[in-house]
């Protein structure tokens, strides 16, 4: 569907660029009053690398930044376990307390039936949204190491001014080289309030879209990210009108030609546990629907989107079609909210049972 450069040219299958940060996860109990935290490594741009690693064999690296200190190198553990490649990670030397430069914490609750899961980021000064355009020699890294699949998103670009220019160098610098790039939009209006809003986030993702060959997004993304609307959805956007949702699609793709595909999760939330879960793809011209989970159980519903993308990233740089890229991706997220943390603990084995329409029973 979509032409990929060989991989025999390649060092690595996929890039991600983005924050990584340290989740800080109480378990059972409320950030407010918990007594103890896990920790796990996430962040939206480079989970995407991680699941591609781990579950589906993929040669992936993370471009990302943190000060040198024991928490940075504590990252750098996590993300070593996790397979992806470090040797792209800049350090930035640590000045003690924190005062120019530090490295992202994010304190993340589970939710549970009626109280939905809730997270605190501790991000400002980071060392990554610090990063600015020159920082990484492009030309090297898509020219001479050679990468088949680039993706980040808008969490990374709403960090700062400067990770926003960084973006659009590392697409620019991507297509040059021949390198398929993936986008999710990834809508937060936490990040975007104190810096312009949703005009802000509007004004960068345009400057971006016109690089992008894949587009990740919901029907709230594409209308605070890019503008579009979808007619005949209801107010809460609890039900999807999917001729509305095709029509706005296709106003999207006469914008923005480029768009080669255009994936989106479909998710009712009836609850914190429970979730009707499914996504479709907009491919020549065309919505796909891939396969559904109505009321599916859910663990740890963080990163159950990124495993979506990466499912489908996985289908989409083998080779596969629209139908079973797309279902590659939702069987991933729905593994991955069975599970605590950010990132998936799924095998390629688990994710093709499940798209075959596999049950729950014990695997003996």
């Amino acid at each position: 569907m979509i032409p990929v450069k060989p991989e025999n040219e390649c060092k690595y299958n996929m890039l991600a660029l983005g924050e990584v940060m340290l989740r800080l996860d109480p378990g059972d109990m409320r950030v407010r009053n918990a007594r103890s935290f896990r920790v796990w490594e996430g962040g939206g741009e480079y989970n995407v690398a991680r699941g591609l690693r781990r579950c589906f064999g993929l040669k992936t690296a993370v471009v990302t930044a943190f000060a040198d200190n024991d928490v940075g190198r504590l990252i750098e553990d996590l993300i070593l376990q996790g397979g992806v490649d470090t040797s792209l990670i800049r350090w930035v030397p640590y000045d003690g307390i924190g005062r120019s430069v530090r490295n992202g914490l994010n304190f993340t609750e589970r939710g549970f039936g009626v109280r939905g899961a809730s997270g605190v980021s501790d991000r400002g000064n980071t060392a990554v949204s610090q990063m600015k355009p020159g920082d990484v020699d492009w030309d090297y890294v898509f020219g001479v190491l050679g990468v088949q699949w680039f993706h980040t998103g808008g969490i990374f670009a709403a960090l700062s001014d400067s990770t926003a220019e960084t973006v659009i160098e590392a697409v620019k610098a991507a297509k040059k080289y021949g390198t398929v790039v993936s986008y999710d939009l990834n809508y937060r209006p936490s990040l975007w309030k104190a810096v312009g809003g949703q005009a802000k986030a509007r004004e960068i993702n345009k400057k971006i879209a016109p690089f992008v060959d894949v587009m990740i997004g919901n029907e709230e993304d594409f209308t605070a990210c890019l503008g579009f609307d979808v007619e005949g959805n209801d107010e809460n956007l609890k039900s999807l009108n999917l001729a509305g949702y095709e029509k706005m699609l296709g106003e999207v793709t006469k914008v923005y030609p480029n768009f080669k595909v255009i994936a989106t999760t479909l998710r009712t939330v009836k609850t914190a546990t429970v979730n009707d879960w499914s996504a479709m793809v907009f491919a020549d011209g065309k919505i796909t629907q891939g396969i559904s989970f109505p009321g599916l159980e859910i663990y740890d519903r963080v990163g159950g989107g990124d495993s979506f993308a990466s499912g489908l990233i996985y289908g989409l740089i083998t080779g596969r079609e629209a139908e079973e890229a797309v279902n590659y991706g939702i069987a991933h997220g729905a593994l991955a909210m069975t599970t605590p943390g950010d990132t998936s603990t799924a095998v390629k084995k688990e994710v093709e049972n499940l798209m075959r329409g596999g049950s729950a029973r014990v695997n003996r």
